[in-house]
């Protein structure tokens, strides 16, 4: 519901969770590489901060300190560590298939009208990719 104060109100434009990895470059060449995120620039030598970029979406890479507590699945047995939007999910996973990433359930109609692929990094985050079910035709 839109009332009239709405159009003064600032608008939230992208979100970017932040994963604490082992290796920053490790870590942000994967993503360039098997997701085909862009990699910003890094702070500091050795990289302990990175902001990647595809399309809206920015993800942070933070170099962890210590023990982490890891992906929300070891946590939890249905969780995820970020849910990203998009227009294509098969030709999504076709390209992260053709780029070797490690994709961890294929395509799925889920029952809340999503179909869904989920990759795992190497770090163990679960990132789960979903569009909705295109209407069927009759």
């Amino acid at each position: 519901m839109t009332t009239a104060d709405d159009s003064a109100r600032p608008r939230l434009v992208t979100v970017a969770p932040q994963f604490l990895v082992t290796d920053v470059r490790k870590s942000a060449e994967w993503y360039r590489d098997k997701l085909g995120f862009e990699i910003g620039p890094y702070f500091e030598e050795p990289p302990v901060f990175a902001i990647l970029r595809r399309d809206e979406i920015r993800l942070m890479l933070s170099l962890a300190e210590g023990s982490r507590g890891g992906s929300n699945r070891s946590h939890k047995g249905v969780a995820i560590d970020c849910y990203v939007w998009v227009d294509s999910i098969d030709q999504l996973y076709a390209e992260f298939k053709q780029r070797g990433a490690n994709v961890t359930l294929g395509p799925t109609n889920r029952f809340y009208g999503l179909r869904e692929i989920e990759v795992t990094d190497p770090d163990g985050y679960l990132l789960c990719f979903g569009a909705p079910l295109q209407p069927q035709s009759t």
